[in-house]
């Protein structure tokens, strides 16, 4: 009997959700042994998970279109950010006339960003229906190619807010600071309690539970029935009169616009927005997280978004405390066992993108 359940357990779990579970509980144990800051290290698994959720939620619609993970998502970020800097620059222009608190800023940057993620989302589908079969690797390198394309436009859009501009010469800096205008961790606040020492940033997975309920709303949705649909079996699906080309380019965009909304997100709990470099690899992390909660190239679920949310990043928070604490001796260990436990588990999570 307990063979049986165990049996079933495996299959419905799956073996790469159970490895990475009982690599994650090895990871708490030793904090344990260890004597580390359980407390402090619950309480950034819980706003890591808040920080990225959305952006992983981004990779839902883009699977059931049938483009696969979608590592463009970079160009959804980048949308966000130039939402982000042009709602600070109107802030500085109009500070004068129009005070603008934190959470206004905040909506304001992401009604600026949506019309850019729709025309790049619609965009960016269009391509993507030009290149079927090819798409995970087009997609990595149209995202590379933009953020290259944006370090250059850093420097010549016309920001002229002191927070953002260089103090000599032209463009945007490197990371800009999100604490004078009453945004940093706006969302973390929110509502938030302690359970002992843990603090619970409710503001911050409240609103990553409001995302996944709007995007369970729009999978039951006729339009979402049918993207789905066409995803899972596009010639079945054009014998039955739906357009797949459409469905695709609708999932694109709405991944599009979820990466412009999740990059808000993190950069109000981060506290800064990062430029230039900044957006290159952060679809991995993304991709990485939803392939670990259970999801294939062709099938996905808000379940496996949340449960691959919750292992990627809780590793990632764990792990690094923990191999400090093996390598006491050594100081920059700490970068270097963040890359490798990072990378690692990004390495693993794309070998399981068939769902094997």
């Amino acid at each position: 009997m307990i063979k049986d359940f165990a049996g079933k357990f495996m299959a419905n779990f799956g073996l790469a959700r159970v490895i990475i579970l009982g690599f994650f509980i090895f990871l708490c144990i030793m904090a344990v042994v260890f004597q580390l800051d359980i407390a402090e290290l619950l309480t950034s698994s819980l706003v890591r998970i808040g920080m990225w959720g959305v952006l992983v939620l981004a990779m839902l619609p883009a699977i059931k279109s049938g483009i696969g993970p979608n590592f463009g998502v970079s160009l959804g970020i980048l949308c966000g950010l130039v939402g982000a800097l042009t709602a600070l620059e109107m802030a500085y222009r109009l500070g004068d006339s129009v005070q603008f608190g934190g959470g206004t800023l905040f909506i304001i940057a992401i009604l600026i960003s949506l019309p850019f993620a729709i025309l790049t989302g619609i965009a960016y589908g269009w391509l993507l229906n030009r290149v079927k079969g090819s798409e995970m690797m087009i997609a990595t390198y149209v995202g590379f190619s933009m953020v290259s394309i944006m370090k250059i436009a850093w420097l010549f859009l016309p920001y002229t807010s002191p927070e953002m501009a260089w103090p000599i010469g032209r463009g945007v800096r490197v990371q800009i600071s999100l604490a004078g205008r009453g945004i940093t961790r706006l969302l973390n606040n929110f509502l938030s309690f302690n359970i002992g020492e843990v603090i619970v940033p409710t503001g911050l997975l409240l609103f990553f539970a409001f995302m996944c309920f709007l995007v369970w709303l729009f999978m039951r949705s006729k339009t979402g029935v049918a993207m789905h649909a066409a995803g899972d079996n596009p010639r079945f699906s054009e014998a039955a009169g739906i357009n797949v080309n459409r469905s695709r380019m609708i999932g694109t965009t709405l991944s599009t616009i979820l990466g412009a909304i999740g990059i808000l997100v993190y950069a109000q709990s981060y506290g800064f927005v990062q430029l230039y470099e900044g957006p290159m690899f952060m679809p991995f992390v993304a991709v990485a997280a939803v392939l670990i909660g259970g999801a294939s190239v062709r099938k996905a679920t808000i379940t496996h978004v949340i449960v691959g949310t919750a292992l990627f990043l809780g590793i990632q928070v764990v792990a690094i405390p923990v191999a400090n604490a093996f390598t006491t001796e050594w100081a920059s260990m700490g970068e270097i066992s963040r890359k490798i436990i990072q990378n690692g588990v990004i390495l693993y999570a794309l070998t399981q993108a068939g769902g094997e």
